[in-house]
């Protein structure tokens, strides 16, 4: 196939000639011999052989161009860049992504079937005493880059997880993959089987549109499969932090634009940086997913965009605390491993909540970082209990106990005019959330109360608990929780927002939190036996339990003995 006689215009013109003599049906028993029968048929039925792909090595354009031609192409030219081969290129030969030129087209072949098929030619310009000849000498030797290709006809996560499945059973490994934001398509790149009957090293799966919650998976088992980077992947995470913290300090997401790319020299002026310098870290942010690289300079995407100012969601804040105090106290953790003291108070002499209150600017941080986690929150005012009291003929009151800047109330408030609001903080936060709640036209069905967990108010309907008991040991948790249980009628409900560690060691952010709060505010996430048997302490009983984004949940609780009709 695209191993034949040496030369770029060869190795194309029988790339060509494949692409024109396969098909489907044909080829796919070829890549994975022994599939046959229903597992044959489903794969034809949901994929279609689209391409056969290489990449040559052109000195300009006028050399590709010339190839193409050679070779009866047509393409439109120049190349569109090509993000997934470049940093392929760059993790294998040790180079920066920046220095590696790789453009993509697909020009159209006619297969002899009347299918329309393209070939894949990506090209790594390698021009004159550029260096880059080794790389174009190991490449055209090795063939990584020459693999054939399926499009995949229902792009849905059931469909692609199947394909992948079967692939796996038929000896296909997986061999990286990624988004490309210049054509909105994502890769899943596969190792062909040792007994394939094609002459490629790789196979690949493209899928119209963003799917990269699916590809996450593809990549961790790639990423298994190479230990040793896998480890060094791991260990430099503390470079991405600081790098998305330092992207949202100097403000450079508000100077740039998601629909236009913006030159390195035009962004240092605005932010303030040298242009070199912000390079480096924008391609390495890049790398993030935060921003995306091309010819006419760096554009930010969804991602990225989340590190603006004032966007809606912004995560800024929560970065520049990740990025700061937090980053710190971090550097203490085994400290708190071996002694049980908290990292936090060890660093800086005294507490996070007396240290943050001292500062104003720092408070307002750690108020606002709270409410970056806000997707947490989206599902919480549809709750049964919360509908139900907002269908109460009488009216409802929810009180927010330590509710922080009011985020979590005002949702729950917005969504239901028949209920009215308390909120219980520290005065500053008692402060911030009088205004954002009066901003969004709240404040007249809200009451704001200064004080501690022994002033919580008493007479509510609905209490509400949110990421709270993840601060506090034990002990301390069960002298909230008694707080609010003398506070609740005996028809109250209490609803208690947290990451809950799961029984089956499954991935959470719930296990990440875990070692956060132990190295930051000395508390802990927790399973939920380990929540029942707090609220028992408590003179409460969990009755429910529901999942929130971002690995949350919402636990329903009540009054021991009281009556439960839900």
């Amino acid at each position: 196939m695209i191993t034949t006689p040496s030369g770029d215009t060869s190795r194309l013109l029988a790339t060509v000639d494949f692409v024109k003599q396969q098909d489907t049906a044909a080829l796919l028993p070829l890549l994975f011999p022994g599939l046959d029968g229903p597992e044959l048929r489903t794969l034809v039925e949901h994929c279609r052989f689209s391409h056969a792909a290489l990449l040559v090595f052109p000195s300009d354009e006028a050399e590709l161009r010339a190839m193409l031609g050679d070779c009866g192409l047509d393409a439109a030219l120049p190349p569109r860049p090509s993000v997934v081969v470049r940093e392929r290129l760059a993790v294998r030969h040790r180079r920066p992504a920046a220095e590696l030129d790789v453009g993509i087209l697909r020009p159209a072949v006619a297969g002899v079937d009347g299918a329309h098929r393209t070939v894949e030619v990506f090209a790594l310009t390698v021009p004159p005493g550029s260096g880059l000849d080794e790389i174009a000498a190991h490449e055209r030797k090795q063939a990584h880059e020459t693999h054939v290709a399926f499009d995949v006809a229902s792009p849905n996560p059931l469909v692609l997880r199947g394909l992948c499945a079967t692939f796996a059973r038929y000896g296909a490994t997986p061999d990286g993959g990624g988004y490309n934001p210049h054509e909105n398509g994502t890769v899943f790149y596969f190792g062909a089987p040792a007994e394939a009957k094609v002459g490629c090293r790789r196979v690949e799966l493209y899928v119209p549109g963003d799917h990269r919650d699916v590809l996450a998976a593809h990549l961790a088992e790639h990423r298994a499969r190479q230990p040793a980077e896998t480890l060094l992947r791991l260990l430099t995470g503390a470079w991405t932090t600081q790098a998305l913290a330092v992207f949202a300090q100097l403000r450079v997401p508000d100077a740039m634009d998601g629909e236009r790319g913006v030159g390195v020299e035009e962004l240092a002026r605005e932010v303030g940086a040298e242009p070199r310098n912000l390079a480096t870290l924008l391609r390495y942010v890049a790398m993030l997913g935060a921003v995306t690289e091309g010819r006419d300079g760096f554009r930010l995407t969804e991602t990225g965009a989340l590190l603006r100012d004032g966007a809606p969601g912004s995560m800024r804040a929560l970065a520049l605390m990740y990025g700061g105090p937090f980053y710190e106290s971090f550097g203490g953790l085994g400290h708190t491993v071996r002694t049980g003291q908290v990292a936090f108070e060890h660093l800086f002499g005294e507490n996070h909540f007396d240290h943050f209150a001292r500062d104003p600017e720092l408070a307002e941080l750690f108020d606002r970082s709270m409410a970056a986690g806000a997707a947490m929150f989206d599902p919480v005012p549809t709750h049964p209990v919360l509908t139900a009291a907002a269908g109460a003929p009488a009216g409802a009151t929810v009180v927010d106990v330590a509710g922080g800047n009011g985020e979590l109330l005002g949702r729950i408030l917005a969504a239901h005019p028949g209920l009215n609001g308390v909120l219980l903080e520290r005065a500053h936060a008692v402060e911030a959330a009088r205004l954002r709640l009066e901003q969004a036209g709240l404040g007249a069905r809200c009451a704001f109360v200064t004080g501690d967990f022994a002033d919580v108010p008493t007479g509510g309907d609905v209490y509400v608990l949110s990421r709270v008991l993840h601060d506090w040991d034990d002990e301390r948790c069960r002298e909230i929780l008694r707080h609010c249980a003398r506070a609740m009628p005996e028809h109250a409900d209490l609803l208690v927002v947290e990451r809950v560690l799961p029984s089956d060691g499954s991935v959470s952010l719930a296990t990440a939190w875990d070692l956060h709060m132990m190295c930051n505010v000395g508390g802990r996430e927790r399973r939920a036996g380990h929540y029942g048997r707090l609220f028992a302490d408590a003179g409460l009983t969990l009755v429910g339990r529901s999942p929130l984004p971002l690995d949350g949940h919402v636990l329903h609780v009540r009054k021991a003995g009281a009556a439960f009709t839900g």
